[in-house]
């Protein structure tokens, strides 16, 4: 079947219809995203310039931050915006960078959550030999091993799409772009796209939760040698991490491991993921760690008597 592209821009439905409630909306997720930003960005200034956050555990955090910044500016500032007009329009090519960069950042997220589990399981059930395995070089290693994977898997979303034909028509019934939505809209039978997908991203989910989980139970057990201060501080940092991947890895399971034939698209779920999750992940480290508290509050304690200085030789 030669390959035939009518279609070059496609009409966003979005998440509702009525202009009330995307106004109402409006006034919701642009705060959202703000603290997002905000909040991770805070994460990863912190962790740049405090002494005290120089562990491989913050390291990752920090590459995680940076992670969730990209992945909702991907997405949520076309959202919002597309809120305040009638018609959310957005080109077939600009459609299919949102999909690449949208399951870059997610699977580089997905891998990022094995990685910090893995630096959990070494930090407490081998303590002695932390440093040495989790060397300069391994960390580094680990975290770009995380960014190629998500590039990769990403690359081969979007090889698949870019070989459907699309023809008309050119409504996608979401308020982005992802795989199965536009897949509806390809003018030829998508059976074994929907198939490769739900192979190259529902099984990358679901592998890596199951590793996630086996990592925390191991943890788990692992702790009853440890005395009661112990066993508070890991289950503190435990459950901050267990919390996070139950958020990002529940609705992605979710959406990705039925077949794309009789795939509902649930908007409020894709909402969740996509808008209140990146925000939520720095309030979640942040309020259960002490560590990252204390340095912020020294960071914000430099930036005061900083500024203070400035005006205090200004005056002069």
């Amino acid at each position: 079947m030669a390959r035939t592209d009518n279609v070059t821009e496609l009409i966003v439905t979005g998440l509702f219809q009525d202009p009330e409630v995307q106004r109402g909306c409006f006034a919701v997720f642009l705060p959202v995203y703000l603290a997002t930003v905000v909040g991770n960005g805070l994460i990863v200034l912190t962790v740049r310039v405090s002494k005290s956050l120089r562990s491989p555990m913050y390291f990752f955090l920090s590459h995680l931050s940076l992670v969730e910044i990209s992945y909702s500016s991907t997405i949520v500032p076309k959202f919002i915006t597309d809120l305040l007009v009638k018609i959310k329009t957005i080109s077939l090519k600009g459609c299919l960078a949102q999909i690449f960069f949208s399951h870059f950042l997610g699977v580089t997220e997905i891998f990022l959550l094995v990685v910090m589990a893995y630096d959990r399981y070494v930090a407490i059930c081998k303590p002695l030999h932390y440093m040495n395995i989790m060397s300069h070089r391994l960390c580094h290693a680990l975290v770009a091993s995380s960014w190629l994977g998500g590039f990769f898997h990403s690359i081969i979303q979007i090889l698949i799409t870019i070989q459907l034909p699309f023809c008309g028509p050119n409504v996608i019934d979401h308020y982005f772009c992802d795989l199965h939505p536009l897949f509806k809209l390809a003018c030829t039978d998508t059976s074994v796209e929907g198939v490769v997908v739900l192979a190259n991203s529902g099984l990358i989910s679901v592998f890596s939760f199951l590793l996630l989980v086996s990592s925390y139970i191991v943890i788990l057990v692992n702790l009853r040698n440890h005395s009661a201060e112990g066993r508070r501080k890991a289950l503190s940092t435990c459950a901050s991490h267990v919390t996070v991947v139950i958020l990002f890895f529940g609705p992605a399971i979710f959406l990705y491991m039925r077949p794309s034939s009789t795939f509902t698209e649930d908007k409020l779920v894709a909402v969740f993921y996509t808008v209140v999750t990146p925000m939520l992940n720095p309030i979640i480290y942040t309020l259960r760690n002490a560590e990252v508290k204390l340095a912020m509050r020294r960071l914000w304690g430099k930036k005061k008597n900083s500024g203070m200085e400035r005006k205090w030789e200004s005056d002069l």
